[in-house]
């Protein structure tokens, strides 16, 4: 059993290693073969040292470090000494890698970088979050700050960024801060991607007349879960209310087409109702890695 268990660790670690490594090298990728060389930005505290990097000729890989260090300090007192360790340890890498490892410059078609230097740049920071790191403290400060000041977390990100880019602006021009917008909206969105995955969840409410048909289906055919509430049904001109049973699911959204197909063979006036859902632990459903 003790073997067992640390065979388990062991792989855990591996594996968080793994998405480190990987993410670190996308990440440089996007800086060095994409971003740097046609100087554009990324929100966050990416953008801070790619901006001095080119105003100053500061290295990047210094700066990088650099404006980082307050936030792992931040991130060890709000998210505990692990994470602020990983987060040094990836940090120090991605600085590493810039500095040392040759990327070539891909293209100078700036829609292209826009797009592409957010995507590796995105799937870098993604996997590093998988991992258990960060590679932009900014997150971190927001989560900082927010408790603070009362406010939310996106709004103290928007707040950093609409620096960033204005600078942008400033130092160079409106059409490099426009692009660098395109670039932190494509890193943003594959970002939540690569930590998400396809298997984006879905929380299903089904109200139906036959529901022990909906709940076998669900069970047999898609091989899920589901919970069981007794609740009551109103409907008519004067309220008049029904016993009946309502199920709750949660599927991938790849089987919210199955699903609903299959409904709507068993049972079409039946009510449905849909969310996302963030993340799940236990039961039938993979659990997600941490979003911190």
């Amino acid at each position: 059993m003790l073997r067992k268990r640390y065979s388990e660790l062991i792989r855990s670690y591996a594996k968080n290693i793994m998405f480190v490594v990987f993410g670190i090298f996308s990440a440089a990728v996007g800086l060095k073969s994409f971003l740097l060389p046609n100087k554009f930005l990324d929100g966050g505290a990416t953008g801070i040292a790619l901006l001095i990097a080119e105003i100053t000729a500061f290295p990047l890989s210094l700066l990088l470090v650099l404006i980082n260090i307050p936030f792992v300090f931040i991130g060890y007192k709000t998210m505990g000494a692990r994470f602020a360790v990983k987060t040094a340890l990836a940090i120090g890498g991605l600085a590493i890698v810039t500095a040392f490892v040759p990327f070539p410059a891909i293209t100078h078609d700036k829609l292209l970088v826009a797009v592409f230097g957010g995507f590796f740049l995105g799937a870098g920071v993604g996997l590093t979050i998988r991992g258990g790191a960060v590679l932009d403290g900014t997150e971190v400060l927001a989560i900082a700050l927010s408790k603070k000041l009362g406010t939310t977390i996106g709004d103290i990100i928007i707040i950093i960024n609409v620096i960033v880019f204005s600078s942008a602006a400033y130092f160079f021009t409106i059409e490099t801060a426009l692009y660098s917008v395109i670039t932190y909206l494509a890193a943003t969105k594959i970002i939540d991607f690569t930590i998400d995955g396809i298997e984006e969840y879905t929380g299903i409410t089904i109200i139906s007349v036959r529901s022990d048909d909906v709940r076998t289906m669900i069970i047999n055919e898609l091989g899920r879960g589901v919970t069981v509430y007794t609740g009551r049904g109103g409907y008519g001109n004067h309220g008049e209310t029904k016993e009946m049973d309502i199920i709750y699911t949660v599927i991938t959204r790849l089987e919210v087409s199955k699903i609903n197909s299959e409904i709507e063979k068993i049972d079409p006036s039946a009510f449905v109702v849909m969310s996302s859902i963030k993340d799940t632990k236990g039961g039938m459903i993979k659990r997600r890695p941490f979003k911190h």
